[in-house]
């Protein structure tokens, strides 16, 4: 039965419909979930920091990928796990609280993207214009990358979630475990037409802009690789546009899931499920994933294993 309210500054969370039984396993799978991320992730953040083999401008940027991942997680699976534990009807958010929420997810979802889009640029420069990448890729201009990444992402999502504040409230139940600006904007009664238009622009323009960029890039990249006889060239690119591919495929596949989720009401628990794993999933395998690739960081924490074996037994 729907909860109507004018303007009411407490919401209620719906939360996962999970069965008594599943409720400590679904539990400890996100617990440990969120403590690996934010291990792993704050881990090669400090890596990066500390170590000066790692003050590349790939690594640079790629800084800003665990740095989103740790914001993004933190702000929702805390709040999840604790929500976890009580009875729906305690399941309470204040509006202001669901709207930080809301802006830091949807922050998460474009930052992914525009961060991605940003390291694509830096691997065509890499590959396609080596002998000029030192003079491009300043640290200037990895300042300025770095900031129109989250600088777009900010307005972006500032404007989504504008049009949504705006509006009178008279419904008190947000029909997912967390918030979002859909789930927001639904507890309005005035009109949404607006919140709609803009919201697919949003979404097409940012998605027409990601895939756009990355098949620019590595359409010159494979022309590159396939008109070169420098094998460690292609080794290379090889290797870190591998990388970097895998982890763009999987965060599209995540979030178009949720997305095409949206329009089918009758999967809605699988659409909660989605919207949870759409954090969770990037942020476990980005670390991973680069970590493995990567020779530098590699060396790094075969250098700090060895350094520790060594120590003289006192």
């Amino acid at each position: 039965m729907e909860n109507y309210s004018y303007n009411s500054y407490t919401l209620q969370l719906q939360g996962l419909n999970v069965l008594k039984a599943s409720i400590y396993p679904v539990y400890l799978f996100f617990f440990f979930s969120y403590l690996f991320i934010m291990v792993t992730n704050v881990g090669i953040t400090v890596l990066i920091f500390i170590d000066k083999n790692l003050h590349q401008p790939m690594y640079l940027l790629f800084c800003n990928l665990p740095v989103n991942d740790i914001l993004g997680n933190s702000i929702l699976l805390p709040r999840l796990l604790l929500d976890m534990l009580r009875p729906p009807s305690e399941r309470l958010i204040s509006y202001y609280e669901c709207v930080v929420q809301a802006f830091t997810s949807h922050m998460f979802g474009t930052t992914s993207h525009t961060v991605l889009m940003i390291m694509a640029f830096d691997r065509y420069v890499a590959i396609c214009k080596p002998l000029h990448y030192t003079a491009i890729m300043t640290n200037k201009m990895v300042m300025k990358l770095t900031v129109s990444a989250w600088g777009v992402a900010f307005v972006l999502v500032g404007i989504l979630l504008g049009l949504t504040i705006r509006l009178n409230r008279c419904r008190t139940i947000i029909m997912n475990p967390c918030c979002d600006n859909a789930s927001l904007f639904k507890l309005s009664c005035d009109s949404v037409f607006i919140n709609n238009v803009y919201g697919l622009t949003f979404t097409v323009v940012l998605l027409t802009s990601s895939i756009g960029t990355m098949v620019l890039t590595y359409t010159n990249i494979t022309v590159v690789c396939l008109t070169s006889k420098n094998k460690s060239l292609n080794s290379k690119a090889l290797r870190t546009c591998s990388t970097h591919l895998v982890v763009y495929l999987i965060m599209v596949f995540d979030g178009m899931s949720n997305i095409a989720l949206h329009r089918f009401p009758q999967y809605s628990d699988y659409r909660r499920l989605c919207s949870i794993l759409f954090h969770i999933v990037p942020g476990s395998l980005n670390p991973i994933i680069y970590g493995v690739q990567s020779k530098e960081m590699k060396k790094f924490f075969l250098k700090l294993f060895k350094s520790k074996n060594t120590l003289p037994l006192i």
